[in-house]
């Protein structure tokens, strides 16, 4: 169970990402997506492409960049997860990738990293 502070800093990084993929012109079109196998962060469209976005959060760099906690597990889960959403919304077979939002939240200030087509599907 995660922490009420790394809760915090998770839900803070979300919106955070949220905003500047929207400022990148993606439509979301979903936050939290829970199915059996876990939680997608955010599903968005980037024109005719569904994204499924991973969003990684560090409030120091003493952890390395936020990015490399997206591992083969993390790729496999959220690759299983996308395939459940869009079965159950009825979009597949669609244009899909998973990009990976890496937001640090410095004390210096925000910096945020988007890694389009950060992995492919991995079952």
């Amino acid at each position: 169970m995660k922490s009420s502070g790394r809760m915090q800093t998770g839900k803070k990084g979300e919106e955070i990402a949220a905003r500047y993929l929207e400022s990148r012109g993606y439509r979301i079109i979903e936050r939290n997506y829970r199915s059996r196998w876990g939680e997608i962060d955010i599903v968005a469209k980037d024109g005719n492409t569904v994204v499924f976005v991973e969003v990684k959060c560090r409030r120091s760099e003493s952890f390395g960049d936020p990015q490399s906690a997206v591992g083969t597990n993390k790729q496999r889960k959220v690759s299983r997860m996308s395939l459940a959403y869009l079965k159950e919304k009825g979009l597949y077979p669609c244009d899909a990738r998973f990009d990976v939002v890496a937001v640090k939240m410095l004390p210096a200030g925000n910096r945020v990293e988007l890694i389009r087509n950060a992995f492919e599907i991995a079952l």
